[in-house]
């Protein structure tokens, strides 16, 4: 199989947007809120958005399943309180699920948790629980800066995550490490933000004994990983003077990287640098890079056209197209086994 362990509802219909924008205006007059009973959108309306979007491109790229999530930009969680962000995540991981329910052998759902700057990260826990005990989400994305690019929140070493960590190992389930829409003018969103937060995130988790605390915790970072294949030896380095274990052994059973990198040289470099345990292959189609790269005539985000290409065995295309993702994702791993994969 290939398995896409990156994808995002990017292409809802407009009727979710046109809530959210309701939801927002209704900040500082309760009142006007919408409920959550106004948002209607129909079963053939799902089946359009992905069947000639998400689905259409799977299948002329052939790949096989996705694990779908939330549209990252719209997670926003530094917009209102924490009842916001809950409500406006359960109604996203809900459209996520059925998704999921009208198309099950092609998207597996991955959860947005309701995260707001300066709560307690007990409050995420219950809709985490909802999200894989009664969806059956396979992972949820965690977000390290919930205050959208100012980073007022501690690092993913602090104990202020322990218990999103707790119960992440309590269900066996990897967090993505995604930010979502930056409000500081300083850092585009998907340009800068969001490969600095993949770099620092990192970085965070290097400068700390976070898995000698939590050895099962897995974290997936998106995009390649940001900066950090590219300067593979600073980070070895920096661990070495810091009298750290080599990488291998101090974050790599436990840190994965996906392949949403846009170019043949990027991939070749994350391959060649990155063990290809470690490497688990997506592409988040229709999302931060939609176009055509006039230089080989073929959208950007189209990577299993680059990891085909990549100076890769057999057996290392099968692992990164399959056997790392259910290696990760043991619940995936156990759905697939239930249905005869």
């Amino acid at each position: 199989m290939i398995i896409d362990c990156h994808g995002h509802f990017t292409t809802a219909p407009k009727a979710l947007e046109d809530w959210r924008q309701r939801q927002i205006a209704s900040l500082n007059i309760p009142a006007l809120a919408p409920s959550v009973s106004e948002l209607r959108i129909s079963d053939d309306e799902l089946r359009d958005a992905i069947a000639s979007n998400q689905l259409r491109l799977m299948r002329e790229r052939g790949m096989d399943l996705t694990i779908f999530s939330p549209r990252a930009s719209f997670m926003a969680h530094h917009i209102g309180s924490f009842e916001t962000s809950a409500t406006w995540a359960a109604i996203c991981n809900t459209l996520c699920h059925r998704v999921s329910e009208l198309f099950p052998d092609q998207f597996v759902g991955a959860a947005m948790l309701p995260q707001s700057p300066g709560i307690d990260t007990k409050s995420c826990v219950k809709e985490l629980e909802r999200c894989v005990l009664e969806y059956g989400f396979v992972g949820v994305n965690l977000n390290p800066d919930p205050s959208g690019g100012h980073w007022t929140s501690p690092p993913l070493s602090d104990p202020y995550w322990y218990p999103i960590y707790e119960k992440l190992v309590e269900l066996d389930v990897p967090a993505m490490i995604h930010v979502s829409t930056s409000c500081n003018a300083c850092f585009h969103t998907t340009g800068a933000h969001y490969l600095n937060a993949d770099t620092t995130a990192f970085m965070q988790v290097l400068t700390s004994d976070l898995f000698r605390r939590f050895p099962t915790l897995k974290f997936v970072i998106p995009h390649g990983g940001g900066a950090v294949p590219y300067h593979w030896g600073r980070f070895r380095g920096l661990a070495q003077e810091m009298k750290l274990p080599p990488l291998g052994e101090h974050l790599l059973n436990n840190v994965f990287f996906d392949t949403c990198v846009y170019h043949q040289p990027g991939i070749d470099l994350l391959t060649r640098v990155i063990p290809v345990k470690n490497v688990l292959f997506a592409s988040e189609m229709i999302g931060a890079v939609r176009g055509i790269d006039p230089e080989t005539g073929h959208y950007y985000d189209d990577t299993r056209r680059y990891i085909d290409q990549a100076a890769l065995s057999d057996e290392e295309r099968h692992q990164i197209y399959e056997g790392n993702a259910r290696r990760v994702y043991s619940r995936l791993d156990a759905r697939l086994k239930a249905r005869g994969h």
